[in-house]
């Protein structure tokens, strides 16, 4: 007497019916990095090159806030932010109407990100939480204050060059009648239902 399975066929793998699962995994190019990894990774090798072009060369053990406060000051040449000083007559105005000779500087929003990247690429090579000069207090109040005092002056970034994209359909909204609503997809909100457009 034959069992109650014996209909259906189990895949021999012996016969090359049942392939098994495949020990060859097909290869995966390398993940690209994000964004933010990528931009993380220049940071921290551009902090590091800063610390060795520093006089005197200074070792990341012994850097502290006050190093890295002095490394923000020293991106502020390379900046874009036009932050009038005090005595500029165009101090605390949003859009200034002529130029003026007031420096440029790293935007608030730059430093607060950069040193948040910074801060976790420390702790990704081994540095300690605890010990993170990114974090210290004095940094913290350094950019407190770098933000309160470009709100007071008002500082403007330069405006950037927009790419040209390529134009977007866009719905555009049409009163049909005044008690016949529009809406974003183009359906007509006062219009009656089939049901009642169309009589008994």
């Amino acid at each position: 007497m034959e069992s109650a399975d014996s209909g259906s066929q189990r895949p021999d793998p012996a016969n090359g019916s049942d392939p098994g699962p495949s020990l060859v995994t097909p290869s995966s190019p390398p993940a690209t990095p994000s964004r933010y990894e990528s931009q993380k990774r220049r940071d921290w090798n551009t902090f590091l090159q800063y610390l060795k072009n520093h006089k005197p060369p200074l070792a990341l053990s012994r850097c502290s806030g006050a190093h890295v406060i002095e490394f923000l000051k020293y991106l502020d040449q390379f900046g874009k932010t036009k932050v009038h000083v005090a005595v500029c007559p165009y101090f605390g105005h949003q859009q200034p109407p002529s130029p003026c000779a007031c420096p440029l500087k790293q935007a608030w929003g730059s430093l607060d990100a950069l040193i948040g990247r910074l801060r976790a690429a420390y702790e990704e090579n081994g540095g300690r939480p605890d010990s993170n000069p990114f974090a210290a207090r004095a940094v913290r109040i350094y950019l407190r204050e770098v933000r309160e005092s470009q709100a007071k002056a008002r500082g403007i970034p330069y405006e950037k060059k927009k790419r040209k994209r390529p134009p977007t359909v866009s719905t555009v909204r049409v009163d049909v009648a005044p008690s016949r609503q529009i809406d974003g997809d183009g359906c007509n909100l006062g219009a009656p239902s089939v049901s009642e457009a169309v009589p008994p």
